[in-house]
């Protein structure tokens, strides 16, 4: 089966430099992997059977929902399954973790997250609204709500997370669980040791971000 890795326009404008470097680790892991730059709002262009290998939950819906032929797996999949994969130990620090709305069915996903944080000795205290049952950021009401309306979501979402650090795996919940009040914890950034930073965060001002890329990448 054809493997072809989409790191999303969300990682792209977040930090490109860890999108490559998750793209060399997968081509360690098994060669030929190209990396896929066409939104997934787009037509991708891809040839029937080939398997997506995505970081964003978004991307990970769409590709099973939107195209015939193509199927998907999240990175963090792969990544909880390497043996190679250089883990940080972050001494058992207690974080909480917000499950993004578009993989809210796929319990694969949520398995594969945990496992990461258990190899990176992160001690995980569950929101009482987690996984499957997970309540949205916030962030998938924009455009829909009034903005005032989509920032409360942010806050109660945020609210609803039992510590002050939070793991995300989605960059629009960076933004959203900041809006919260909460510490946000990208999945990326702790895979390779590194601070979370909210960047564009309004969100006016990032979904005009993401709306360039989109236009772009097509």
């Amino acid at each position: 089966m054809k493997q072809a890795y989409a790191p999303g326009c969300a990682l792209i404008l977040y930090k490109p430099e860890l999108a490559k470097r998750m793209h060399y680790f997968l081509n360690k892991e098994s060669d030929g992997i190209a990396e896929h730059l066409i939104c997934c709002r787009n037509n991708p262009r891809l040839s029937p059977g080939t398997k997506i290998i995505n970081t964003c939950a978004g991307c990970d819906r769409r590709y099973r929902e939107l195209y015939e032929g193509i199927s998907t797996i999240s990175l963090w999949e792969i990544v909880a399954e390497s043996n190679t994969f250089p883990f940080p130990d972050y001494r058992g620090m207690t974080m909480s973790v917000h499950d993004a709305c578009p993989t809210r069915t796929e319990e694969r996903v949520h398995r594969a997250i945990r496992k990461l944080l258990t190899k990176m000795n992160i001690k995980v205290i569950e929101p009482r609204n987690t996984q499957t049952q997970a309540t949205c950021c916030g962030d998938s009401f924009y455009g829909t709500l009034p903005l005032v309306q989509v920032k409360e979501k942010m806050k109660k979402r945020a609210d609803e997370m039992p510590v002050e650090d939070v793991v995300v795996y989605c960059v629009s919940c960076i933004k959203a669980m900041h809006i919260g009040g909460k510490k946000p914890h990208y999945i990326v950034d702790l895979l390779w040791g590194e601070d979370t930073t909210n960047g564009t965060y309004e969100p006016d001002a990032w979904h005009q971000e993401l709306q360039r890329f989109i236009d772009v990448h097509s």
